[in-house]
């Protein structure tokens, strides 16, 4: 009564014939694909092991911009120590930088092919033991060795951990993470200024490098035991895979060359600013070794800061509309740093400090996209590699020759002109960024969502 009607009467033949289209499944809605596991939310821990790296990497960061910019904070002591001309001072970057480079293209290889969590646990304990052993160092030939060493374990850390963040990290949030990352730049060059200054004129400058020694090795060990290593590829659903002529593409990679040879411009002249600022402020200003470096490291930290999370707030909002805003933020802000730059420089005492301060976080504003053009402009199995490419040229033609040239023309004529040769190369990165723009790569979203 109001239900199927009995099948009677059937034969044996329409009986089969009827059981199998029954049987024939309904039709399904098609599957989106799965979310990653850096951004499902049901995925718990990939987002506390990604965030548990960011964390690490960042904070090892930090120490590892103290140990580059002590010795900045100590130069004057170490001149009158050893007798040295402002060139010569210049040089000891400058050897620095050569190991830094040399060392690149074999940590690069290395970082695409093996695990980069011990290279990086290595390399942090090996600096920070040649910190450690500056107290021995009684010459300008030994202290030439031994910045020269720090340079080999700066330069692994500084290609594997962007590379192992952007495993972690989809394209479209390596601006975010890679911004917070290169927070520390600021802050940890500005405690840098400060631990070399302060502890220099205290106790001397070899026990500035002793101080800053501690907290590499103290971050390595939290590295070995709490960071886990990611699959390279994971954050694209792709495995990562090395096949012949994949690494010559970085040379034709249009993107990838206009973001490090703009970066290499803005190094040149971030590089000799910082490096040369706190000798300008006590030869033009009068000031102590101390104050200099309270006062550069104070406009660092607060500027530099700023800078930097500002330019990845305008560039992360803007990238939303136009990829091409990860290279049009760093030509922007490079145009805008000279003015400031310029009085800081050549005009009134009065307004020296107040310029530096806004040159600086000019500049910074695109520390962070700058970053995120490079690893989005490549593919996963080679960003170790493309990093390595990037640190080679952007110190062999930045910071590697610009303290070293800023003290030859200081020694002809003054520090003013010396530091106003980084107004030239300001100019440069701007021009190099707006061309690059046009070659930037689309900003994925992840399958999931644009599904």
């Amino acid at each position: 009564m109001g239900g199927e009607a009995p099948k009677v009467g059937l034969s044996r033949a329409q009986s089969e014939t009827l059981h199998r289209a029954s049987a024939v499944p309904t039709p399904r809605p098609a599957i989106l694909p799965a979310m990653p596991s850096a951004t499902k939310p049901s995925s718990v821990g990939a987002v506390a092991g990604a965030t548990t790296a960011l964390v690490l990497l960042t904070a090892l960061n930090f120490v590892n911009y103290i140990d580059r910019y002590i010795l900045p904070g100590v130069q004057e002591q170490i001149k009158g120590e050893f007798h040295l001309t402002d060139e010569h001072i210049g040089t000891l970057t400058f050897w620095f930088m050569i190991a830094y480079m040399l060392s690149s293209p074999i940590t690069g290889w290395l970082g695409d092919r093996f695990p980069r969590k011990p290279m990086i646990v290595i390399a942090a304990l090996f600096w920070s033991g040649i910190n450690f052993f500056t107290a021995s160092v009684h010459s300008y030939d030994s202290l030439n060795l031994r910045h020269a060493a720090l340079g080999i374990g700066e330069a692994s850390f500084g290609i594997f951990a962007p590379a192992m963040l952007s495993d972690f990290y989809p394209a479209e949030q390596r601006n975010r993470v890679l911004t917070i990352f290169n927070i520390a730049i600021p802050v940890g060059a500005a405690l840098g200024y400060l631990v070399g200054g302060v502890v220099g004129e205290h106790y001397g400058w070899r026990h500035a490098f002793i101080v800053s020694a501690i907290p590499g090795a103290i971050i390595a060990l939290l590295i070995l035991f709490f960071m886990k290593e990611p699959e390279r590829g994971a954050s694209q659903h792709e495995k990562a895979k090395i096949e012949k002529g994949t690494v010559l593409t970085l040379v034709k990679n249009k993107a990838y060359l206009a973001s490090i040879l703009g970066y290499a411009a803005v190094t040149f002249s971030l590089g000799g600013i910082s490096w040369w600022m706190p000798s300008f402020l006590q030869r033009v200003g009068g000031r102590s070794q101390s104050n200099a470096a309270f006062l550069m490291g104070a406009v660092t930290v607060v500027t530099g800061l700023l800078g930097t999370i500002t330019g990845g707030v305008i560039a992360q909002r803007w990238s939303k509309k136009t990829p091409k805003a990860l290279y049009l933020v760093p030509a922007i802000s490079a145009a805008l740093a000279i003015p400031p730059a310029l009085v800081c420089f050549f005009g009134p005492h009065s307004l020296t400090v107040p310029s530096l301060a806004l040159a600086i976080f000019l500049i910074f504003l695109g520390t962070g996209p700058v970053n995120a053009a490079t690893m989005n402009a490549v593919r996963p199995e080679v960003r170790a590699t493309a990093m390595a490419g990037q640190l080679l040229v952007i110190h062999a033609l930045g910071d590697a020759i610009s303290p070293r040239i800023i003290g030859a023309v200081s020694d002809r004529s003054t520090l003013n002109m010396g530091l106003g040769s980084t107004l030239i190369t300001l100019l440069l990165a701007a021009i190099i960024f707006f061309f690059g723009a046009r070659y930037a790569p689309p900003l994925h979203e992840d399958a999931a969502v644009a599904a």
